[in-house]
């Protein structure tokens, strides 16, 4: 995905709420061996990739005054009620090393699961995006988790997902296998075992 800027040689407030004002929002290349670089972007093309998934989980090209180098996202700031980007971070990213970055998690057969097409049970998504460590060129834009076979009361943990090959799972302590996704039915409603069940339990003993 490539990402066109511009240098910007003033800094500060005064600076960035003129260059906001002009259709502009100011940003900065830092990491690796150069300097942290100063840049402004178009607000409108900033304000529209950020609703894409992949501007936020791909490694981008960006060129700065004619010259391209690979950087990610990695922060960015909006105006508490208007929709404006005030400012913009991007890492630029060594092809030999790796880099820990959240890809999002793209569930699967959904509807289809057993949980829910027999089980009438609902999906809980318990986890959205994942934190991955491994080399740029091995970066998914997305991880996807099958939910073909799980049935009403089962859940997928993070050793169920194939990821791709390079591509781990970065933990920062917690559980050693956290949940991922499970399927139980809506708060209230009991299963029809569990109401068979019941039902057996109030008869009257013979």
């Amino acid at each position: 995905m490539k990402v066109v800027a511009f240098e910007r040689s003033v800094q500060g407030t005064g600076a960035s709420r003129r260059l906001r004002n002009a259709g502009k929002t100011p940003g900065i290349i830092y990491g690796g061996s150069a300097e942290p670089k100063l840049i402004e972007l178009d607000h409108n093309a900033v304000f529209h990739a950020l609703k894409k998934e992949a501007f936020h989980s791909s490694i981008l090209d960006m060129e700065v005054a004619g010259k391209a180098e690979k950087v990610l996202l990695r922060d960015f700031q909006m105006h508490p009620f208007k929709p404006m980007v005030l400012h913009i971070d991007f890492q630029r990213v060594d092809a030999n090393a790796k880099i820990h970055v959240k890809v999002p998690l793209h569930f699967l057969n959904t509807e289809t699961a057993p949980g829910v097409k027999v089980g009438h049970g609902i999906v809980n998504h318990i986890a959205n995006e994942l934190e991955v460590s491994c080399l740029p060129a091995d970066l998914p834009e997305f991880i996807e988790v099958d939910l073909g076979a799980l049935e009403l009361g089962q859940s997928l943990h993070l050793s169920d997902l194939k990821l791709p090959k390079g591509v781990s799972a970065v933990q920062h302590g917690g559980e050693e296998n956290p949940a991922i996704v499970s399927i139980s039915l809506p708060a209230g409603e009991k299963s029809a075992e569990a109401d068979a069940g019941a039902a057996e339990g109030d008869k009257p003993a013979e």
